[in-house]
Order: C-alpha cells, then structure tokens, then sequence
C-alpha cells in the first residue's frame, strides 16, 4: 500500500488517513484571526461555551503526521494524538491489558472498570449495535492494520481560551489489540483524536456537553507545529472562504471541484473531494491524478529537471545540484488550483510549496499521489501537505468549511 513515510489509515465505516514539511511560508504575516477581547468575550458569552488552542508537533515530512498532547484522567497524564478529521473515534492503546501494542511515547493507558462505557449508552449506540455488556468497537484500515478494543470515558483536561479550565467527561475507545504495519517500529503518537461530525466525536461530545460550540479547526506549520483550535472565537468569519458541506459524505467535503494547473483547466470537473487532516499527502483519484501529472510533466519539459528515482515518493526531480529547500525547487512549478462549485464558488489555490516536498536525497517530489492504488475510487484527498499555513475550519454548526491563509508558526491571541 502506502509508500513514503505515510501511514494511510483509509477510514472504513469508522475510520481514517494519516500524514511531510519543506520550509517556512514568509508571505503570510498577518494575523487574520485575531480579535479583539472584547469582542472575544461578548460573542462567547452570547453563544455559551468557549474555545480551547493547542499547539501541534509533527510535520509532513519526515514525521508524517502531526499532533497534539491531551491531557486525560484524574490525575491529569500527557499523550500524544494524531489529528485525524476524517474519523470520529478518539483512542489510546491501552493496557486492558494490552494483547498487541506497539511501543509508544508513553505509558500505556489503563482503565479501570468504572471507566467503562455500557452496552445501554446512547454513545455505544451511535459507534455499533451492541450485543455485551460492555461497547466493543473494531476498526479497519485500508493499509489492512487495525485496532480492537473497549470504549471507556475518563477526564479530559482543556485550558479554555478565557482561562479557565475543565474537565469534560468523554468517551474514547482503549485500543488492548493493534495489528499494525510496523508492529516493532515505535510509533510517534499514543493514539487518535478523532474529530470527524460523527457523534462519537470529541467535538460532538464537547457541544452535547455545553463546553464548546461544534467547530474545529487547524493550521498545519509547512516548518512543522501549527495549532488546533475547538470553538469558533478564533474564526474570522467574514475574510474566510466557505463552502457548504456535502450532504452526501460522512466525510468532511466541500463538495465537488473543478482541477485546474498553470490556470488552465484539466478537463477534470465534478471532482469529488475530501479534507482529511490524518493524511500526510494528497490522494486524488485515477483520472485527476493522471491529468495533473501528464500537465506537470509537459510543463518542466523545457527546464533542467530530470526524473529521478527517490524511497521516499513515486514521481521525483532532480536539478542540477541536489535541492536544499521548497524555495530552490517551487520555480520550476506552478499552483494547482481546486475550484469548488458549491455556494459562492470558492477556490483553493494549492502553490508549489504545498504539494511539493523536498526529500532528504535532494529530490523534488510530488506530494499528490495516485489514489487509486490505495482504493479510493470515489473520492479525492486534500491531506497535511495541501493544508499547510491555512487556517482550516470545520463549522459544524453552520454546515460548512472555511479557509483562509495564514502563518501557522505561532499560536494565536484570543
């Protein structure tokens, strides 16, 4: 399956994709989703509930990922969760006790019985039809790895943007059987925060809870870090570009597109796209994807770029002298453009620097990838590498999703 540095984990009924960093973006300097504390405090209390911002570790490349520390139980311990918009469920690897885990960052978490989530919850419900006592869940993943184990609910630490801080009660699957594809390798991560509209969803949970308002957002660093935000108080509503959410995924979409390179169209129209934060790279389907290379090779025809053979991408250059940085290699390429057709036709601009990585051999590879050889059929995927230095916002209360460019190489002031 996956190649490079990628851990794709395809989510199959439940489930998700994971996700590479060349250099620092100095065109965005401003703070766009800065306001005012005044006008923080009047739209929070307004609305009820606050907003919570966390700083992101990870990169695109060579990580593959990037996540964040949450702090749960009583007392309070650190683990690190991969940030996955395209799942719902949250879960750790856990010592039930643990039947196969791999080594990860911190000590397992270990539930007691009273963690347990029953059969009868509502929450257990929505993940599966339950037939124990206690809510089993099993999830698959299209790099044929999976995780079994028990729901359990336990304390979530959040630090809220006006200082407080609580303690929501939420429920999370205890992952005691991981078959993985690199079951000896140490993973980066303790587990998945799943983010997805679904009402397993932390997010859900957080709005069912009175905590925050349904919003999620990030903004992945191309230097690597960024932030993740819960609730909307960061959100600058009116410099945002918005498309409604499709109806007819479960899946966070703005709806079809229309593919563009250099300005010119590819012929590629109703091009059905996904934005999933547990990718690392982009994955578009078999058509778009042969059409965005055929372009991409025709257009540095005429440069001093050659093909090279590079472990960690399927389609690479080589210059003249190896490449140290996006900015020596970005020249020679033009933007992608996604031009969605939904509401007020908004577009996604995607520049060199964002779908390009410069690997450790010299080589620029091209960070968009063929998805049919991972099965996606039906679908494309913006994952990490297309989303870097944009705020990105899941608006699950207004049904729509929202871009806007910005440095993501600092936390913002709420």
């Amino acid at each position: 399956m996956a190649k490079p540095q990628q851990i794709l984990h395809l989510l199959l009924g439940l489930l998700i994709l994971i996700g590479a960093a060349p250099s620092i973006s100095d065109a965005a300097t401003s703070s766009p989703y800065k306001k005012s504390k005044s006008q923080s405090k009047a739209e929070a209390s307004s609305r009820g509930g606050s907003s919570a911002v966390f700083p992101l570790s990870g990169d695109v490349y060579p990580s593959g990922m990037y996540y964040v520390t949450m702090n749960i139980g009583n007392p309070a311990k650190p683990y690190y969760l991969d940030v996955d918009t395209g799942s719902d469920l949250t879960w750790l690897q856990c010592d039930a006790p643990c039947v196969s885990c791999s080594k990860v960052p911190h000590p397992l978490y270990r539930p007691t019985k009273q963690k347990l989530v029953p059969c009868s919850d509502p929450i257990c419900s929505a993940l599966r039809q339950c037939e124990t006592l206690q809510c089993d869940y099993e999830v698959q993943y299209a790099d044929q790895g999976s995780s079994l184990g028990v729901l359990v609910s336990d304390a979530f630490n959040l630090r809220l943007a006006n200082s407080s801080t609580v303690r929501p009660t939420l429920a999370f699957g205890c992952g005691y059987d991981q078959q993985l594809l690199n079951p000896n390798a140490p993973a980066l991560t303790d587990g998945v925060l799943g983010l997805g509209g679904g009402k397993v969803s932390i997010m859900s949970q957080l709005k069912d809870q009175g905590v925050t308002r349904n919003v999620v957002g990030h903004c992945l660093g191309r230097n690597g870090g960024g932030f993740l935000f819960f609730g909307d108080d960061l959100v600058p509503y009116s410099k945002v570009s918005w498309a409604p959410m499709s109806r007819t995924h479960k899946y966070y979409s703005p709806g079809p597109a229309s593919l563009y390179f250099g300005g010119k169209s590819l012929g590629i129209k109703q091009m059905d796209v996904v934005f999933d934060s547990g990718s690392s790279y982009t994955y578009f389907t078999s058509q778009p994807y042969q059409a965005l290379v055929s372009a991409v090779k025709s257009d540095i025809g005429n440069t001093p770029l050659k093909e090279a053979s590079d472990p960690s991408l399927p389609l690479c250059w080589k210059g003249q002298k190896p490449f140290k940085s996006i900015s020596d290699a970005k020249k020679y390429f033009k933007s992608v453009v996604l031009s969605f057709v939904n509401g007020k036709k908004p577009n996604l601009e995607i520049p060199p620097e964002n779908y390009l990585v410069v690997t450790k051999y010299g080589n620029a590879c091209l960070g968009i990838l063929n998805g049919s050889e991972v099965g996606l059929k039906d679908f494309s995927i913006i994952g990490d590498i297309t989303l870097q230095d944009l705020m990105v916002v899941y608006d699950n209360e207004n049904g729509q999703i929202g871009w806007i460019k910005t440095a993501c190489n600092r936390l913002p002031k709420s």
